[in-house]
């Protein structure tokens, strides 16, 4: 089996990352091999429990207060509807529902009050339940902890040094201290970036170098495509290769190779065979319904043809235990 290790470096993984693009794919999927699981995708559901009128300014984001890009500002779901999306996306195959808030952080009010009831009521749906709602304190990761929260969200979109370039409004350190608070809780960590940001190809090796770094790896690893939105300063950025997302994704699970890796934002721009290359890649995750967030993404059905045609299945809920129940979650989590 394939070693996890936490101190690769920027050249190692670099090397990696330049191999040419069959012999990487081909050392990708043996390291996914290595698992008798390899063929079980994770289908994951993303709604907007609170969109719009984000105070950040995320370049890439159309719930950012400051750009014009026509999303409507929504206060948070009622409780009630939640419950009704997670059971049609467990319908629809999902097995993890994952909440997103366009906060900056987390305060402790009402609303969030509201979240923890999310949780409990996702939860007793038999789903593992995320959440994504910005920074969050020790005190609030371990609430949710407590509410039966699985994974949270924090993504480290680029590498520290282009951060700055994408987002003014807080700082690198402040995403992975947020991470630090999750694992503190016992939480499951969902990490990773974005590609297609304007960033260099070193920037997106320091980010895979940063998160396999981590004393941990994340449990999930999110590989974006940036979608291109009217109104947000990434407007016009081209369309990132379907190659350098393969690549993204092969290095990940080279370099992390117990980590689910989700093939996320930027599917439905990829056909079929694009998304094949992906799965053989090491991709064991993506997200499934008509949204995410606020950008489009397949349908249920269609995701449904797509693993009867390439022989995926679902994974199940909780296979590895729920957080706090593993004695060691990173050992726990499969490739």
């Amino acid at each position: 089996m394939t070693e996890v290790r936490y101190n690769w470096t920027k050249e190692e993984i670099a090397e990696i990352y330049h191999r040419p693009l069959l012999d990487l794919v081909y050392e990708a999927a043996t390291v996914h091999r290595e698992n008798k699981d390899y063929s079980e995708v994770q289908i994951s559901s993303l709604i907007s429990i609170k969109t719009g009128g984000c105070p950040e300014d995320c370049a890439y984001c159309p719930q950012a207060a400051r750009y014009n890009t026509g999303v409507d500002v929504h206060a948070i779901m009622p409780v009630n509807e939640v419950i009704l999306a997670a059971q049609k996306a467990k319908d629809g195959g999902a097995s993890r529902l994952c909440m997103g808030a366009a906060w900056r952080e987390v305060r402790d009010n009402r609303d969030f009050d509201k979240v923890i009831d999310m949780v409990k009521a996702v939860n007793e749906l038999d789903m593992e339940v995320c959440c994504t709602l910005g920074m969050l304190n020790e005190h609030q990761a371990q609430r949710l902890a407590d509410a039966g929260l699985y994974a949270y969200n924090h993504n480290l979109d680029t590498s520290e040094d282009d951060y700055k370039r994408i987002i003014t409004t807080r700082t690198y350190d402040d995403r992975l201290k947020t991470l630090e608070h999750v694992r503190k809780a016992k939480l499951t960590v969902c990490s990773g970036g974005i590609i297609g940001l304007g960033e260099t190809v070193e920037d997106r090796i320091s980010m895979l170098k940063t998160l396999s770094n981590l004393p941990k790896h994340p449990e999930s690893v999110p590989i974006n495509a940036l979608v291109p939105v009217q109104g947000t300063p990434l407007a016009d950025q081209p369309r990132v290769s379907v190659w350098d997302m393969v690549r993204m994704i092969a290095t990940t699970r080279i370099i992390m190779p117990k980590t689910v890796v989700r093939l996320s934002a930027g599917r439905t721009e990829m056909s079929l065979v694009e998304q094949a290359f992906c799965f053989m890649a090491g991709a064991n995750s993506i997200f499934a319904g008509e949204k995410l967030l606020t950008t489009p993404n397949p349908s249920f059905d269609t995701d449904m043809a797509m693993f009867e045609l390439l022989g995926l299945t679902p994974r199940k809920a909780f296979k590895n235990g729920r957080p706090g129940k593993v004695e060691n979650v990173e050992e726990a989590v499969e490739s």
